[in-house]
Order: structure tokens, then C-alpha cells, then sequence
């Protein structure tokens, strides 16, 4: 997804860097260009590319777009980029990633991000395919989006990204989370496409019960999510990248860790502390830490 946003921002005209620990992913970009293919269409960008972030200077905008399990290393390694007024923002999935952003960098300059409907993926070193160009959704960690989250949406948009503002916190990260929840155990688990758990009667039951579960967890927290009906939000989401293999399932097959704890396996805790049970997001998470590199 890093190499989504960079693409796409550098290709709208802005300066832009990505910075990686992937040696090779980095050489490709520097002698090649990155290159982009899929809903937005199929480009090779040039742009600045380092495994060093003491290379860059200052920036405006810092965007964090590891792993949940990697945000603190990224976010320490981002020190040298801060200036006086530089935003951060974290976008990852499931739950927590921006305090622990916000813990390493401090509260102030920290705010939130969520993608959702993308479908990306690594094709090779300097090239990157997705299958959906869905949504981004902004906000500040507490209190409502200001006139920084305004100038970060602008400059998205510009690049071609459909941007939702909101000033809810919690309900831009529930409302992906509910997304998350339905597909990414389910598709690990058993190994198959969004499209293929969506036409399986069997695989849609879990994977649909998960949605519902994180939707029920999300009002008994008093979070007004934007839909009345988990399932059929789901749905629609998953139809408009049926091809997509979620991201935790191709963790799982390269044999790499996956983020099934901040996102399935998130919704229990979440739900015990408003007298709830989530008992499929339970065995959900379960299975996919039993198939898991530990």
C-alpha cells in the first residue's frame, strides 16, 4: 500500500520519497521507476527511494504504512523527517496502530488514516499492482479534522484518491475494521480469493458473522458507524474487489507474520469490555494463529 500512495502522490506532482528497509524493492525504484499497475490504471513513476531516512530532510507530511506489528521501528526511524510542523500519519489496519505512533512521536503531531477497498500487493522489487481504488478516510486522533487533514485530503484528491474527512476517530477506524474483520481470517484461513469466500454459502456465514460481531462491538462502544446493515456493507465491499487476496492470507503464504491480532483477533477483548462475546472473530483469529509463522 506504501508504494500505492508514493506512486500515485509522486505521479500528481508531489515530492515524494519512500523510505524501506526492502534493499531491493529500493534499487528497483532508483533504477527503474516504480512501477503501478491495476484500478488506477498502469504508469511507471520516477520518485526518490532510500533505505535511509537521514537521506530525506524534513517533510511535510510523513505517511506510515508498514505492518501493524512494525509501526514503532517506522515510527523511531521517522525522527530525522519531523520539522516543527510535520503531520504523521499511520494507516494500517485493525486497532491501535496511532497511539502507538502517537506514544514514539508525540500526540500533537499524529493523526489518523485508513484505506479500504485497494487490494494491493508486491507483484516484484519496484512493482506493485492493486485491485481497488475505494476510499481514504482522515481524521484527527480526538476532536474534529482541521485544517491540516483538509490540506492532506486536497493533495490526495489531486492525486486521483476518493477521500472521506471525519471527526470521528473511532468510527473511521470501526468502520474498517468491520471490512477487515469479515475477510481477512476467513480468506487466510482457507486460503481463497474475497470473490470466493463472497460465492461460498458455507464461507460466507463466518466470514459475515465476524462483520456483525465488530459492528455490534462498534455500538455497544457508542461509536455511530455510517450503515445500518454490517452484512450487506460488507458485501458491497468485497464485491468491488472480488479478486483481491487480503493481505493477512498473503502474509500467511510467504510465510511472513500476519496482523490477525489487531484486526480478528482485536474484536473479543473489544467486546468483553462492553459485556459482549465475539466467539467466530474468536476461533477465526485462532486458526490463523495456528497456521501463523510464530
Amino acid at each position: 500500500m506504501g508504494s500505492v500512495y508514493a506512486g500515485l502522490l509522486a505521479a500528481a506532482g508531489n515530492e515524494v520519497w519512500a523510505v524501506d528497509t526492502w534493499a531491493e524493492h529500493v534499487d528497483a525504484i532508483r533504477a527503474n521507476g516504480l512501477r503501478l499497475e491495476g484500478a488506477s490504471g498502469s504508469r511507471t513513476v520516477r520518485l526518490h527511494a532510500t533505505t535511509d531516512p537521514a537521506d530525506v530532510g524534513e517533510c511535510e507530511l510523513v505517511v506510515i504504512a508498514t505492518k501493524a506489528m512494525d509501526v514503532e521501528a517506522a515510527a523511531a526511524s521517522a525522527r530525522p523527517l519531523l520539522g516543527p510542523g510535520t503531520l504523521v500519519l499511520p494507516i494500517q489496519n485493525g486497532l491501535g496502530s496511532a497511539d502507538r505512533v502517537a506514544a514514539i512521536l508525540g500526540d500533537e503531531r499524529v493523526a489518523v488514516g485508513v484505506a479500504g477497498g485497494f487490494g494491493s500487493s508486491v507483484v516484484a522489487p519496484g512493482h506493485v499492482h492493486h485491485n481497488g481504488w475505494e476510499l481514504m478516510r482522515f481524521g484527527e486522533r480526538r476532536g474534529p479534522a482541521g485544517d491540516r487533514i483538509r490540506r492532506v485530503a486536497t493533495a490526495w484528491e489531486a492525486a486521483g484518491f476518493r477521500v472521506a474527512i471525519y471527526d470521528d476517530a473511532e468510527r473511521l477506524v470501526w468502520e474498517k475494521l468491520v471490512g477487515n474483520a469479515c475477510f481477512s481470517g476467513t480468506c487466510a484461513v482457507l486460503e481463497r480469493t474475497i470473490g470466493e469466500v463472497l460465492d461460498d454459502p458455507d464461507a460466507w456465514r463466518v466470514a459475515s458473522a465476524c462483520a456483525r460481531e465488530a459492528y455490534d462491538v462498534a455500538r455497544a462502544r457508542g461509536i455511530t458507524l455510517g450503515y445500518d446493515d454490517p452484512v450487506a456493507y460488507v458485501r458491497a465491499y468485497g464485491e468491488a474487489i472480488r479478486d483481491a487476496r487480503p493481505s493477512m492470507l498473503l502474509d500467511l503464504l510467504a510465510g511472513r507474520q500476519c496482523e490477525v491480532d489487531v484486526i480478528n483477533g482485536a474484536v473479543p477483548p473489544a467486546a468483553r469490555e462492553v459485556g459482549l462475546a465475539a466467539p467466530v472473530n474468536e476461533t477465526v483469529a485462532a486458526l490463523v494463529r495456528a497456521k501463523s509463522v510464530r
